[in-house]
């Protein structure tokens, strides 16, 4: 009995030690930076757009001429 009440007391320690694991962090913080790089990418398009758009109008008049 004494041994089931051990391993009992162990399995509780170990699952208490495993939630306050801070292993997880990290991979949040990866995530945030590549968000943050996702939404700076994003917003420096779309002045880029607007400059390949009027190259390739440019571009498209002249074959048709």
């Amino acid at each position: 009995m004494h041994g089931l009440y051990l391993k009992t007391y162990v399995n509780f320690r170990n699952l208490k030690d495993s939630l306050q694991s801070e292993s997880g962090q990290d991979l949040v913080e990866y995530a945030l930076v590549v968000a943050l790089i996702a939404l700076a990418a994003a917003a420096g398009m779309s002045g880029i757009v607007t400059q390949i758009n009027a190259v390739f109008t440019v571009v498209g008049t002249r074959m048709q001429a």
